[in-house]
């Protein structure tokens, strides 16, 4: 799975704000801002990834439990989705 091309992340002055580009940007109205962990997920997502080297990724980098590392992703995933900004699988 990976975020769609039509999206990008900025970071502005220490926030990470999720902008639409191309045409998505006539269409998405809103602002998306992304914490450490959305921002670290977000870059993970610009190449195509797995479930479990999300998971497996977010455990290593800020030393979590599994189980509190795929709850935190699913959730992600489902808001991306939500925006119809992830690509791939389900």
């Amino acid at each position: 799975m990976y975020v769609s091309k039509d999206f990008i992340v900025r970071e502005i002055a220490g926030d990470y704000i999720v902008v639409p580009t191309g045409e998505e940007a006539l269409k998405f109205n809103g602002l998306i801002t992304l914490n450490e962990v959305g921002a670290f997920l977000w870059k993970k997502l610009e190449e195509d990834i797995e479930l479990e080297a999300l998971v497996e990724a977010v455990c290593e980098e800020y030393e979590v439990e599994r189980a509190t590392a795929l709850l935190d992703v699913e959730e992600f995933l489902q808001i991306l989705r939500e925006h119809e900004m992830l690509l791939g699988q389900k």
